[in-house]
């Protein structure tokens, strides 16, 4: 790839764009939850014990219901996974990584619609409903 004055250019766009991001109440507040979770002893283990929870319920996950423990192994990383979703850091964790999505979505959308209306941004958020999705089932229709 040939470096040009206009490569550089955006190079230096797309990194003060990032100083923004970093710089806006929205990832200053992510980074604040995610280390209130990184330090919040009782959601770690809630999250340790999932994890091992899972690890062994994928063991026997293929087996099926023939498998010794499956439905209790099963009921245990669904009632593991419940209780990380209820606790109150990791909720606030998660909404706040939302919150940062969403912005990074809607960048993403006006950046695509600035070069080309044509060209289409998958989110990757079911929710985002900021732009049109896909073609509609209209991509082969001359």
């Amino acid at each position: 790839m040939i470096y040009s004055e206009e490569l550089l250019e955006i190079e230096t766009d797309s990194l003060q764009l990032c100083q923004l991001i970093r710089e806006s109440k929205v990832y200053q507040s992510y980074v604040a939850c995610y280390h209130q979770l990184q330090t919040d002893q009782l959601a770690q283990e809630k999250i340790a014990v999932f994890r091992r929870s899972k690890e062994k319920f994928e063991q026997v996950e293929a087996y099926g219901k023939y498998a010794p423990d499956y439905k209790e192994k099963r009921r245990a990383v669904r009632q593991a996974k419940r209780c990380v979703d209820l606790d109150e850091t990791v909720a606030q964790f998660r909404l706040k990584e939302r919150e940062l999505q969403d912005l990074l979505d809607h960048i993403t959308y006006e950046i695509a619609q600035a070069v080309s209306t044509d060209i289409k941004v998958d989110a990757g958020n079911p929710f985002f409903e900021f732009g049109d999705k896909g073609c509609g089932g209209q991509c082969h229709v001359r």
